[in-house]
């Protein structure tokens, strides 16, 4: 049955924070909750983990209505929330025993964890003495010490770099097979496309825009053209009235207001006997569509 959040509506001394929202995860997978600073995605996310009431409507998860001590959830805030003076095992240990966890139940998984996301070295560390990377990556242990059923995660990737951003989707990946819920909040709308299934945008608390990601994005007309030639094309592009929006080593990235003028320079540059490596008509991506809805 998952979660379920029907017309749910929060005020903060007279500012709407979240204004009459609703949608749902029936089964395991991440979904996206978009939004700009102040749309209302932290509101939305703590009425979700029972941490703030909300004003109006209904939040459940399995059918039974929200409460901390009912939902077993695991929480990335985007904040960090590491005690720098604290060695990272005590807090691990901490927090695994705030989920109830036994003292060796808890050793288990801080190992395992550690293991997994290579901060084996660190443990025995206070956390002030580790990058901002590998204090993200023991944050993420917190969220998911206790084997939670729902998992919510703010800017999982920030301070990550690439291997690391890695290991953690090759993480997020694994636990969506395990049966995990997923609520993903995130600025990069790259990792948004990678993971969400179904999303849902936030303006100034209202929800502007939710569903199925690739049936959103069908419901757009193509806006790109990738092109990657042997050789420079841009009198053709011009000859076209096309806007370059990126160009480099014969690798364009065309804007375009039809399909039909796309396949036109095509058919030019073949007659030109220039060579085509690539040619792919694209949809708007959801930084586009993003963009659109909240200006």
């Amino acid at each position: 049955m998952g979660l379920k959040l029907e017309k749910v509506s929060k005020k903060f001394v007279g500012k709407q924070a979240v204004d009459n929202i609703s949608f749902e995860l029936d089964k395991p997978g991440v979904f996206g909750l978009l939004g700009t600073n102040g749309a209302g995605k932290t509101t939305t996310i703590r009425m979700i983990l029972g941490i703030i009431k909300k004003d109006t409507g209904e939040i459940t998860w399995n059918g039974k209505k929200v409460e901390r001590k009912s939902v077993n959830f695991g929480y990335l805030p985007e904040e960090r929330g590491v005690y720098p003076k604290t060695k990272v095992y005590d807090q691990l240990m901490y927090f695994a025993k705030l989920k109830g966890m036994s003292q060796k139940d808890a050793d288990e998984s801080i190992k395992k964890w550690a293991k997994v996301l290579k901060v084996e070295e660190y443990i025995s560390m206070t956390a002030e003495k580790l990058s901002k990377g590998n204090q993200q990556k023991i944050q993420f242990i917190t969220a998911i010490i206790h084997n939670p059923e729902l998992i919510v995660l703010d800017e999982p990737f920030s301070g990550l770099d690439p291997v690391n951003t890695e290991i953690l989707k090759n993480i997020i990946i694994d636990l969506v097979k395990e049966g995990k819920y997923i609520i993903m909040s995130s600025h990069q709308m790259s990792s948004i496309e990678e993971f969400c299934t179904d999303i849902l945008i936030l303006n100034k608390g209202k929800a502007v825009l939710k569903g199925n990601l690739k049936e959103i994005k069908e419901g757009y007309k193509a806006n790109r053209l990738e092109l990657s030639t042997d050789k420079n094309i841009e009198e053709y592009i011009k000859e076209f009235n096309m806007d370059i929006e990126f160009c480099k080593n014969n690798e364009y990235c065309i804007k375009i207001d039809s399909e039909d003028k796309a396949h036109k320079l095509l058919e030019k540059l073949v007659e030109n006997h220039v060579q085509v490596n690539k040619f792919e008509i694209k949809k708007p991506t959801l930084n586009d569509i993003f963009i659109e809805k909240v200006g």
